[in-house]
């Protein structure tokens, strides 16, 4: 039924403005306006994320968007520069970086100015 679809994710920001700012410039993500006051995210790969402004959002509390990166703390390093706070979870061993080495993937977390949970990984690891 959907073998064929051009599926593609969204989630909700609380500030639009904020968020185009963000990704596009923090993060280097190409960033669309959309009729409706949405926003689009193409990602290397050419999928698509939807970002729509929601007045009452609630932050996920679990990742929504993972950036796999060779080099994590390249990324990290790269991020922080930018003014982006990594997390801090020490029940998952991340480090003074707030990297998690050696239980999966090196993967260190983040949140987008709506409070929403991102990586950098290195998934391919």
């Amino acid at each position: 039924m959907f073998r064929d679809a051009k599926a593609f994710s969204g989630f909700a920001v609380d500030d639009i403005d904020r968020a185009r700012a963000f990704y596009g410039d923090t993060l280097g993500v190409q960033v669309d306006d959309l009729a409706g006051g949405m926003l689009q995210l193409t990602l290397g790969t050419g999928a698509r994320v939807l970002v729509y402004p929601k007045p009452d959002h609630a932050p996920a509390t679990f990742t929504i968007l993972n950036f796999p990166t060779d080099d994590v703390d390249a990324a990290v390093d790269a991020l922080t520069a930018k003014g982006v706070a990594f997390e801090q979870y020490p029940d998952m061993g991340t480090d003074a970086k707030g990297i998690m080495r050696g239980h999966g993937p090196t993967i260190a977390w983040f949140r987008d100015p709506a409070g929403n949970v991102l990586s950098v990984g290195a998934f391919d690891a």
